[in-house]
């Protein structure tokens, strides 16, 4: 990456395993940025993600960043930064190649520093809010980022297939905060979701299909929820155990966002930095299919952002990609309507496989976006709206 002396860039590196490969607790990825003479930008040597509990083969997201700014004493000065990426798998894991997705975002510096606090917020409502209520909509989910589908406040429901994960994206503006909560339903309820009901909820008229229950057992870190920030740094994340009764998973509280909430001790705290797009993933661990069939499971999301929209600092340039960090009219709009990520650059074959696509270009001051989507065997089981 050639960076200019006065811009953040952060790297966000998604790794994708075949579908059906095997994965243990510790395999993931990790990735650093580099100046010329091989130091590392980041305040910690690198930034890692890891499969965890789950074992379950699934697209993990690491990040790393090179950070400008008075108290940055490493890699200053404008010039060429390497980004690597490495990746960790036991003995006993699929030695089977990984897909890569590598995605750079750049923060230009603030226009005057005078007007910002260079201190985290001493106090904010931790208090967790109510859930929304009401019927559920349906919103398919994206089978990556690019095809994360937009989401406002309001209750949303989806199926979701062993083994499969599925983004969304909220847009969350600079003094808004985020709560999420997600619930699988019971294993005697297929996932064939229509215009209303809630998870669990027997189907009929109201088009929710009614399937038998069957199986049993036990699945730990059944269902995982990760939360990620415009630029793809892990926000929180939740999951729940499974016994084919209908469960829950909460994301903590988290701060509204703020420009000074980068100075937090807390991670989850650190990373509400941003206005802009937050991403979702929701992965349910293949091993369900081996407890309680391979039928879809109803899956609600529960999604509420309260909260004033304010004006956020005032950069001296432009973020790279544009409009990166805030919120705008159009924006809104893409959550009201449930669009999907724009400018995806992937197609879909009968099969649902997702088609390879190669974009790069250059995003200003040298630093080139690079996506790599190739066929990636996890989302061939997708069915096709």
């Amino acid at each position: 990456m050639d960076l200019t002396a006065d811009e953040s860039a952060y790297v966000a590196v998604t790794a994708v395993p075949e579908f059906g490969s095997r994965v243990s607790y510790a395999d993931g990825v990790e990735v650093s940025v580099q100046d010329a003479d091989g130091n590392n930008c980041s305040p910690v040597e690198s930034q890692e993600a890891r499969f965890g509990a789950s074992e379950s083969p699934h697209p993990i997201t690491a990040t790393a960043v090179r950070r400008v700014g008075p108290d940055e004493k490493t890699c200053e000065g404008a010039g060429t930064y390497y980004v690597l990426v490495e990746r960790a798998s036991a003995p006993e894991s699929s030695q089977g190649a990984w897909d890569l997705e590598l995605r750079v975002a750049s923060e230009p510096a603030l226009r005057s520093t005078r007007a910002v606090p260079t201190e985290p917020p001493r106090s904010w409502n931790s208090a967790t809010p109510a859930p929304p209520t009401g019927e559920r909509q349906r919103r398919e989910g994206g089978a990556s980022f690019h095809g994360a589908r937009a989401l406002g406040r309001g209750v949303w429901g989806d199926s979701i297939e062993p083994g499969e994960t599925l983004f969304y994206r909220v847009p969350v503006d600079w003094g808004q905060q985020l709560s999420v909560g997600a619930e699988l339903g019971s294993s005697g309820e297929s996932g064939a979701l229509g215009g209303g009901g809630a998870s669990g909820e027997s189907g009929g008229a109201d088009g929710v299909g009614r399937g038998a229950g069957r199986g049993s057992g036990y699945v730990s870190s059944a269902l995982v929820m990760s939360l990620m920030n415009p630029v793809r740094v892990g926000v929180d994340d939740a999951d729940t155990a499974y016994d084919g009764k209908q469960k829950t998973a909460e994301l903590d509280p988290l701060p509204p966002v703020a420009y000074e909430n980068r100075y937090a001790p807390a991670d989850e705290v650190a990373a509400m930095r941003f206005a802009g797009w937050y991403y979702l993933a929701v992965h349910l661990s293949a091993d369900v299919a081996k407890k309680f069939g391979d039928d879809p499971l109803d899956l609600t999301l529960r999604v509420d952002v309260g909260g004033t929209a304010r004006p956020g600092p005032e950069y001296a340039g432009s973020p790279v990609p544009a409009e990166e960090f805030g919120v705008t009219e159009r924006d809104r709009e893409a959550a009201r309507r449930g669009e999907m990520a724009a400018g995806s650059g992937v197609d879909r074959g009968d099969d649902g496989r997702a088609m390879a696509a190669l974009a790069a270009g250059g995003i200003g001051s040298g630093v080139v976006l690079l996506a790599i989507l190739g066929g990636w065997a996890w989302v061939a089981r997708r069915r096709v709206a």
